[in-house]
């Protein structure tokens, strides 16, 4: 098990950008493969992007692809998403999941994962 702590969430008007971080405690991070997830008021939790153990593989939501950027340090023990060309739409709370996976893949479904943050809020205005 691994502790995760989320920062960089705050408000940014549309066009901006912004990185989020995500700070692994208490496992051997690079075993862990680890994803971005983001929920707005009244709707479902969402995939946002994941990365592999390694940080050699990743895959977005369509949403966000061109746009986000997932990225991981392991000797940091931290994952980083960047987020540029923000629109409002990208407004929610903004989570982090990881998951010690035997296969060098990123799983997509919030299911998968069993390691969450407790959140960052990213609000873009108009």
């Amino acid at each position: 098990q691994v502790q995760l702590v989320e920062s960089g969430g705050r408000l940014v008007q549309a066009g901006g950008s912004l990185r989020l971080s995500c700070a692994a405690f208490g496992g051997t991070f690079g075993y862990y493969a680890t994803a971005w997830f983001r929920q707005a008021p009244g709707k479902e939790r969402e995939f946002v992007a994941a990365i592999n153990r390694s940080g050699g593989s990743t895959d977005y939501a369509d949403s966000v692809k061109g746009r986000f950027t997932i990225s991981r340090d392991n000797a940091q023990n931290t994952v980083y998403l960047q987020m540029n060309s923000l629109k409002p739409e990208d407004t929610a709370v903004y989570s982090c999941a990881a998951r010690w996976w035997v296969v060098n893949t990123a799983p997509t479904s919030p299911s998968s994962y069993n390691n969450w943050g407790q959140g960052t809020q990213v609000t873009v205005s108009s």
